[in-house]
């Protein structure tokens, strides 16, 4: 197979005539089910805003709000934006879009980065949820490397248990999650941050207009936002609801802008409120969040707080992993039956239609990575590290969209688009751009861990990178078989 092969037209066909009632008459197509653009931007929130990455912004104190304004420019406003115009003019995601718009090859590049991502993206959540838990039962253990091991395989594999049963508690749960894991939380820190300053107490981190950027030692002082991207990640998802809009082109924007500062008010304001109470010399990246509200709770001589919102906390974090789990993965499946991706072991499925052995395969790579908890001194490094990798991985699926929607404007400028972006030869670019420079950018190891030698940093960040996001999907591509196409969609042979 080559990058250029071509995509078959997969366009819907005109619909057929209405439906005849028993008296012969037609009946009347079912009323389309619109939503406001209000709960198109609650939507969005809930699907990319957390408290998770609030401790690494912290560290820079009152320049994590350009931090966190500059990705959501260059990159959060043209990701929302791009992926709408796409999924109003093509359904089945970002294999569609990249496949029509590039190569099916590079399709399937998408979607598998969209699932590779999720094998070091677990350790790293569950990681956060490990050090937050800790604060319920022995705050010491947030730093201990074999705990967080531990905590991440038990975790993992108890997720895989609930979802290969096909359980429906998991959308309930999630959704909970945002309230009682995200913005109750969140609220509680800025509003106890905000009484802790009224009092007169001093900021740990100075406040002033001097550091409203962060101070220039070298790329190394910037690294930290490359995190930022994943942060915004998934504003992509919600773009398939632009056609549920009555003005799409005038109301999924204005969505968007309203999501966005929602989006920030909740990543910026609590990274804040931990930098007033946490001077960042001490300030752990993976239990950052506790460590605000015990430095708060106990100011305020309410410790015994600090255990219920560490439940809270670590409830909310194992809703999104849930909902996590089986979704990259049964989009993968689809693709792979369609095409013959996968082997046949791979596309099998459960009594419950849940692809088991996809999840299993998964679960024994994230069981190895979390193992490396164990042997890194320093927890912190662990969850950067990971972190970045996610974001490498990730950041290739931004990349090919981009592109595709720039060569889909041009290969088919006549395709009914509900949406479409204004100056999209500039918004996409600047989007490309931006995800190019931060990929660079993640293979500078951060000032907070200048430590260890470099070669060990470019060789784990490159290695991970390389192996889960190109060489296994390549591979896969090289040696799949005729007969690796699910015999419900072997109409056509495999090109």
């Amino acid at each position: 197979m080559t990058i250029t092969e071509p995509v078959r037209d997969d366009r819907p066909v005109a619909d057929p005539a209405p439906p005849k009632t028993p008296q012969g008459q037609s009946r009347p197509p079912s009323q389309p089910q619109f939503i406001s653009w209000v709960t198109l931007a609650m939507m969005t929130t809930a699907s990319v805003a957390n408290l998770r990455p609030a401790p690494s912004m912290a560290l820079y104190g009152l320049a994590a709000v350009f931090l966190y304004l500059l990705p959501a420019v260059v990159f959060l406003l043209p990701t929302a934006l791009v992926s709408a115009e796409l999924a109003s003019g093509w359904t089945g995601g970002i294999y569609r879009w990249v496949s029509e718009g590039l190569s099916k090859p590079l399709g399937f590049l998408a979607v598998w980065c969209q699932f590779a991502m999720t094998i070091a993206y677990y350790p790293s959540l569950l990681a956060y949820v490990a050090s937050t838990f800790a604060y319920v039962i022995d705050p010491r253990l947030a730093g201990n490397g074999l705990y967080v091991a531990i905590v991440i395989v038990v975790v993992y594999w108890a997720g895989v248990l609930i979802s290969t049963r096909g359980t429906k508690a998991v959308a309930g749960l999630s959704s909970m999650g945002l309230v009682i894991g995200t913005l109750i939380p969140g609220v509680v820190l800025v509003v106890l941050g905000l009484v802790f300053l009224g009092q007169g107490n001093a900021s740990a981190a100075p406040m002033d207009s001097g550091h409203l950027l962060p101070p220039w030692t070298g790329l190394a002082s910037l690294v930290l936002i490359v995190g930022n991207f994943l942060s915004y990640a998934g504003m992509e998802m919600n773009g398939v609801h632009v056609s549920s809009l009555r003005e799409p082109g005038k109301q999924f924007p204005r969505s968007v802008f309203a999501a966005t500062g929602l989006v920030l008010l909740i990543f910026i304001l609590p990274a804040l409120a931990i930098s007033w109470v946490m001077p960042g010399e001490d300030l752990s990246l993976t239990a950052g969040v506790m460590q605000a509200f015990q430095g708060f709770f106990d100011h305020f001589h309410v410790g015994w707080l600090t255990k219920v919102v560490g439940v809270l906390l670590v409830a909310a974090a194992l809703g999104g992993m849930l909902a996590w789990l089986a979704g990259p993965s049964k989009g993968l499946l689809m693709v792979a039956r369609q095409e013959g991706y996968l082997p046949p072991a791979l596309q099998k499925l459960n009594k419950n239609g849940v692809q088991r052995n996809i999840l299993v395969a998964q679960g024994a790579l994230t069981t190895v990575i979390a193992l490396l908890y164990a042997f890194v001194p320093d927890v912190s490094s662990a969850y950067w590290i990971f972190s970045v990798i996610t974001t490498q991985i990730y950041l290739v699926v931004y990349l090919l969209m981009f592109a595709a929607a720039v060569r889909l404007r041009r290969s088919q400028p006549d395709r009914p688009r509900g949406f479409r972006v204004p100056a999209l030869h500039l918004v996409a670019g600047v989007g490309f751009a931006a995800s190019l420079a931060a990929m660079c950018i993640g293979f500078v190891p951060p000032e907070q861990f200048g430590g260890g030698p470099l070669w060990r940093y470019l060789l784990t960040v490159g290695g991970g990178l390389f192996v889960l996001g190109f060489l296994t999907p390549l591979a896969l591509l090289k040696f799949r078989k005729p007969h690796w196409v699910a015999p419900e969609h072997r109409e056509s042979p495999v090109r």
